[in-house]
């Protein structure tokens, strides 16, 4: 005898790796907007396809990718899943950081939760939410492909720790949400490296920092000190003493510089910039942090195989 069993229902017959990317875009959706930044154009303004945002406070802060909003009047406007649109401003954009902030004047949006990078592992699964080719609300999934990765910015400076991600990116996708299996926003699509290869400023501690500053203060400042190095192994007896094996080598210094003020000299090896050990050139930048502008830094460099301390008063970064 045979029996004829009630047919599946659709959550059954949906798999575990459905489940959780449906989840993730039923959740995310609402809190991703497409965005079309205002250009200045003769004879009043033109509204380009720019890029996505994620919005992150329920009254109208949006968070994006600074190259989306560059070279724009600041303004434009942001389309939801559920039809509406709202003109937005920009309220500040870090071109060092890929990231900008713009505001809505609106209440009562749905915001995303933003997550922890730092959390994230090789091989786990994450969710893409943008507007790729103009095309909104559009989903793509994936793994985290690689952690650590660099991505070149202006002055010559790179974003650290970015992520590497297979989910498909595509020109629009900037803005948008990287997220992870529970819908926290992990990172900000940025770019497409290549074939399979997607690009994303992860949100961390670093980039809650700025993010933070850019809503309160419309921009993120930085330090400068005005020298060209690389990192170099260190002198085998200098190693030994120090318990570690690598060093700062300053190439070249900027003439009237906080770095030639001091006296530090090309081939200097910097070890240590205000009690902080250094070894590679990214150690440097992390500490070139606001907090240090105008605020005199003990540094220590070897300097033909001596130690020696400086007085350095870095200045602040201007930026294009």
């Amino acid at each position: 005898m045979q029996f004829i069993s009630d047919p599946p229902t659709e959550t059954e017959a949906l798999d575990a790796y459905s489940e959780a990317v449906i989840s993730v875009a039923e959740r995310l959706a609402p809190s991703v907007a497409s965005l079309k930044v205002s250009r200045r154009v003769r004879g009043g303004r033109r509204l380009d396809g720019g890029g996505s945002g994620v919005v992150i406070t329920p009254d109208g802060f949006l968070i994006t990718s600074a190259h989306v909003v560059a070279r724009t009047d600041g303004s434009g406007r942001a389309a939801f899943a559920d039809g509406h649109e709202e003109e937005f401003k920009v309220i500040g954009s870090d071109p060092l950081s890929d990231l900008a902030v713009l505001r809505l004047d609106s209440n009562g949006l749905t915001p995303a939760q933003l997550g922890d990078a730092e959390k994230l592992r090789v091989g786990q699964l994450v969710v893409a939410i943008g507007s790729p080719l103009g095309f909104g609300g559009s989903v793509t999934a994936g793994v985290v492909s690689a952690l650590g990765r660099s991505l070149p910015v202006p002055a010559g400076r790179v974003v650290e720790n970015v992520i590497q991600t297979d989910a498909a990116l595509n020109p629009g996708n900037s803005g948008g949400a990287l997220a992870d299996a529970n819908a926290n926003v992990v990172g900000v699509n940025t770019a497409v490296a290549g074939l399979g290869l997607g690009l994303a400023v992860p949100i961390d501690a670093a980039t809650r920092k700025i993010i933070g500053a850019l809503m309160a203060e419309g921009r993120f400042r930085r330090a400068y000190i005005g020298i060209a190095g690389g990192s170099r192994p260190l002198p085998p007896r200098v190693a030994s003493s120090l318990g570690r094996s690598s060093a700062i080598e300053v190439v070249e210094i900027v003439d009237g510089s906080p770095a030639a003020s001091a006296g530090l000299r090309p081939e200097d090896l910097i070890v240590e910039v205000d009690g902080t050990s250094v070894e590679q050139v990214n150690d440097l930048q992390r500490l070139m942090a606001g907090e240090l502008i105008g605020r005199a830094a003990t540094m220590q460099v070897i300097r033909g195989g001596k130690p020696v301390s400086l007085e350095i008063v870095p200045a602040e970064l201007e930026v294009d």
